[in-house]
């Protein structure tokens, strides 16, 4: 209300010209990232205190219709919406003033989303001893079928390895890829999200890929200390192969 809003408002003859004011504001947009992340511990003192006498004394003063739990929802909301306003209208500014603002807020606004995604689902790992921070910026993160070929160990262990994929998430961040285990959780809310159990991860200081492997367009290698260990990695797509290939590539060079 005392910022964005009033700045929006000064666009009101000129609508097409409302990227710079997200574009102005787009380092106040990280903090939605924040929110986010901390909203599964709102949910959860919700939960517990929703029926205290303070909160319902709140909600009368304040005439609220709806109890806090609604409004707490709202900037979730709000942040996904923000990339379908800024799509409509750039739909309809193609060759005005402010299109290049519009595409580059929409930009913006698709990496916070991405950004907010991404972070959601690394706080959900667990089992993990270091400090996850110091792995550097989180990339890319999703779901693989992971074939292992290691030099060390049994044959018959290896041979078994070949056929049968193990189904894991994996996070890619500047200095380390992660593998873990999805876990679905049953409850309600944020509490059904799942949660990652950490496996294991490789310092990508000595990560090396190939990046198509004969007979599949969507498995590409990673592999560890001069192929001491290899990872035969399955994508979903292959688009999203090369997009990790691309990031992976950029990590390494």
């Amino acid at each position: 209300h005392r910022i964005f809003l009033r700045e929006l408002e000064t666009y009101v003859e000129y609508p097409e010209l409302v990227g710079r004011c997200f574009l102005d504001q787009m380092e106040d947009f990280q903090i939605y990232e924040k929110y986010c992340q901390n909203k599964p511990r709102s949910e959860s003192l919700w939960r517990q205190f929703s029926d205290s006498v303070f909160f319902q004394e709140c909600q009368r003063k304040l005439d609220h219709k709806l109890s806090l739990d609604s409004y707490l929802l709202k900037p979730v909301q709000r942040i996904t919406k923000y990339q379908l306003l800024l799509k409509e209208m750039l739909k309809y500014s193609k060759n005005c003033e402010g299109a290049e603002d519009l595409q580059e807020a929409l930009t913006s606004i698709l990496g916070i989303l991405k950004a907010v995604n991404d972070s959601m689902h690394q706080i959900a790992i667990t089992g993990y001893d270091g400090n996850l921070n110091e792995l550097g910026k989180l990339l890319m993160q999703g779901s693989f079928n992971v074939w292992t070929d290691h030099k060390k160990g049994h044959t018959k262990v290896k041979d078994l390895a070949r056929f049968k994929p193990m189904q894991r998430h994996l996070f890619l961040h500047e200095k380390a890829v992660l593998f873990c285990k999805k876990r679905e959780e049953n409850g309600e809310g944020y509490e059904k999200a799942p949660s990652y159990s950490y496996k294991h991860s490789l310092n990508m200081a000595a990560v090396g890929i190939t990046e198509n492997v004969k007979g599949d367009a969507k498995k590409f290698e990673i592999w560890y200390n001069a192929r001491e260990e290899v990872y035969i990695v399955q994508a979903p797509t292959p688009e999203v192969k090369a997009t990790w290939v691309n990031e992976i590539r950029k990590v390494l060079t």
